[in-house]
């Protein structure tokens, strides 16, 4: 569990990175205030007690997303190599089968740095923030509940073998690894009672996040998707909340499905897959 001293040290670090390349730096703030002391997911490089280098490790099943920064005055000193050495040797102790390196669209210091890396580029992803523009439906045949029942954390574990790729054993890893994140509300759809499909919240520092969001295959293109998802943002926004989003470039139809709610895109993030 990383100390407060620590969690306030990245964001400086995280300020200054971001403020000096203009871009935004997907660092996983929920997941960071919730690791376990179990695993060494995070890695710190200090000059005069100053934290100037700072890598996390974010792991999905057998997949792991690698983000980092150094502060511009210290670069080009191997300080982010020697952190990614460390956690790509982490990563194959836990026998991480897919290791993707995360970079802001934007910076020009991570592209040159990943040209010396054996990586290849896997899939863009957007994020997206929504915009009042309209008001969205109400269907009151489509419900959206805390996630509470062995029932529904079943039900969310199948919905991430079926719709996210992982394999049962995976999914039940990252279910166990995940259920106590302080900053998450997990949530169910139901259509006529029945579960259609679940989603995330991450509410932090004024904003909503959605994550995890889907629908059983057999259900999808019935409009439940757009009608949980409305419900959700509506609820968000009575609380003050701004809300975001993220998916991948290349899911045509997820894309359409946030842009017809009124999530607009602002930044991407790359991921380069580690040839290893």
């Amino acid at each position: 569990m990383l100390m407060k001293e620590e969690l306030k040290n990245i964001k400086l670090l995280q300020q200054i990175c971001e403020e000096e390349g203009q871009l935004q730096l997907k660092l996983n703030f929920d997941m960071l205030e919730s690791r376990s002391e179990n695993r060494k997911e995070d890695f710190f490089h200090y000059e005069d007690g100053k934290l100037v280098g700072f890598l996390g490790s974010y792991y999905f099943g057998n997949k792991v997303e690698i983000c980092g920064m150094v502060n511009p005055e210290f670069r080009r000193r191997g300080i982010f190599s020697k952190l990614l050495e460390e956690a790509l040797e982490e990563a194959k102790k836990r026998v991480a089968k897919t290791i993707l390196l995360n970079a802001p669209t934007e910076s020009q210091s991570a592209k040159e740095f990943l040209k010396n890396i054996p990586c290849t580029l896997s899939l863009v992803e957007y994020q997206m923030k929504w915009e009042k523009v309209s008001e969205l439906p109400d269907d009151p045949t489509v419900t959206v509940r805390p996630s509470f029942s062995g029932d529904d954390t079943e039900a969310e574990i199948q919905l991430d073998v079926q719709c996210f790729g992982l394999n049962e054993k995976e999914a039940r890893q990252y279910k166990l690894e995940t259920k106590d994140l302080d900053t998450d509300v997990r949530l169910i759809i139901e259509v006529d009672g029945k579960i259609a499909g679940k989603m995330r919240l991450s509410e932090m520092n004024g904003e909503a996040w959605i994550f995890g969001f889907a629908v059983f295959p057999e259900l999808q293109g019935k409009g439940i998707g757009r009608k949980a998802l409305s419900k959700v943002v509506k609820m968000e926004d009575e609380k003050g909340f701004s809300i975001f989003l993220e998916v991948e470039a290349k899911n045509a139809h997820a894309l359409r499905l946030y842009e017809s709610c009124g999530f607009r895109s602002y930044h991407s993030q790359e991921y380069y897959k580690v040839n290893f």
